[in-house]
């Protein structure tokens, strides 16, 4: 699984909830540099499964590193802050080049910070029902979270 692109969005917060159970509310931001991997044990249909999960950095300087995590996924998330309509651009340009280049890739669309959205300082951008369209136009999932 890889965890795709854009800055400040909550990849490495939603991978550490997912594979340590943990969220460091408060922390000051700490940019991931180049890529990150952690992997979990899971139990699906009685057979025992390791996720692995690439959360690769959002900042542009790292994109053309990017295309090395993505190659061979079988799924991948792809994240954007509901209060950011850059974020959700990127989110797309990625999406696409997602398509392009693994046709057989499970894709997920992960709105994050919708608790934040009746904060003014992070107030929605992008809607539900645009995204949700958007995702199903592509053959994706869409999910939200905190």
């Amino acid at each position: 699984m890889n965890g795709t692109r854009n800055e400040y969005v909550g990849k490495t917060s939603l991978s550490e909830r997912y594979v340590y159970d943990r969220f460091k509310y408060g922390a000051p931001y700490q940019n991931t540099i180049g890529a990150a991997f952690s992997a979990r044990q899971i139990e699906s249909k009685g057979r025992k499964l390791v996720v692995g999960i690439w959360d690769t950095a959002g900042s542009e300087r790292y994109e053309a590193m990017s295309r090395i995590y993505y190659r061979g996924a079988k799924a991948a998330i792809v994240c954007y802050d509901i209060g950011s309509r850059l974020s959700w651009d990127r989110a797309k340009f990625w999406l696409g080049e997602l398509r392009r280049h693994e046709e057989n890739c499970k894709i997920y669309i992960c709105a994050t910070k919708v608790d934040t959205e009746d904060i003014d300082s992070n107030p929605r951008q992008i809607s539900k029902e645009t995204a949700t369209k958007y995702a199903q136009g592509i053959q994706a999932k869409y999910i939200e979270t905190s």
